[in-house]
């Protein structure tokens, strides 16, 4: 709707009043998707209050896309982008794709935006497989835990594997920002003990689903990424750590052997 400079330099007052650091750039963003006056007030109220940016508007941005993203559903980070990048230097035309915990299904949108893929996408919460399925083809969306929520037909056929597993600690729950910590739900985040148990699971058993030669792709904290690479050798991937210093990424890269020994870097 239109916004007269005065109805939007009050927006900003208001939004940095409640501590958002972009201000002017959220109250754009807000008046630009709001319908109507009294839509607009309500989505003032509820970013003032503390509701992320991506709820109160409808949408992520990710990697160019806009990513519908409902209240309830994990909102994907920009760092996750290093991740999609990663799996797109081994993607290539007919390449069947899984993005697993897949949430909004951020990742699996914007590998199939670059590549013409065969793409599957999984998550356990109804919540995120209804906002998926306004992201991806709604027949390519799957509810379910893990590996179990897939086509059978799938089981040996993947070529690349993209899992945003949570990975956060359970005990470092209660220090994340406030916007993650209240509204995104606790299981998209808590990744157990050390935030690497839902890595294990999905790393046990990828190897039965990828081709040999298939790539698995995960992100992790820094200071998780060693365990992280422990963890996918010992199931017998092929691993490796790769970064961006910029993002503040890390993923770790497995590779299902073709013949031969796993626990070597890709390539090494």
């Amino acid at each position: 709707m239109a916004v007269s400079s005065f109805e939007l330099d009050g927006i900003v007052e208001r939004l940095r009043a409640s501590g958002c650091v972009f201000a002017e750039d959220e109250a754009a963003l807000i008046a630009g998707s709001a319908r109507d006056a009294t839509e607009l007030d309500a989505m003032v109220e509820q970013r003032v209050g503390g509701q992320p940016l991506e709820y109160v508007v409808g949408w992520a941005s990710f990697r160019g896309l806009r990513i519908a993203v409902d209240p309830g559903v994990f909102i994907p980070r920009r760092r996750t982008e290093f991740l999609v990048g990663e799996a797109l230097r081994v993607t290539v035309a007919g390449s069947v794709v899984v993005d697993l915990c897949c949430g909004a299904g951020a990742l699996g949108a914007a590998v199939a935006a670059e590549r013409e893929v065969s793409l599957y996408a999984a998550d356990i919460e109804p919540a995120a497989v209804r906002c998926a399925r306004r992201n991806v083809p709604p027949e390519s969306v799957y509810e379910g835990d893990l590996f179990d929520a897939l086509p059978v037909r799938l089981r040996g056929q993947v070529d690349v594997l993209v899992a945003n597993v949570p990975y956060v600690p359970t005990d470092e729950i209660r220090l994340l920002p406030s916007e993650a910590r209240l509204y995104e739900p606790h299981v998209t985040l808590d990744g157990g003990a050390d935030g690497l148990a839902v890595l294990r699971r999905v790393a046990a058993d990828a190897a039965e689903w990828l081709i040999p030669g298939g790539h698995l792709f995960v992100e992790v904290s820094e200071g998780q990424a060693p365990t992280a690479r422990a963890v996918m050798v010992s199931a017998g991937l092929v691993a490796e750590v790769v970064t961006d210093d910029d993002l503040g990424a890390n993923v770790v890269h497995g590779i299902r052997p073709a013949a031969g020994r796993a626990g070597d870097t890709p390539g090494g």
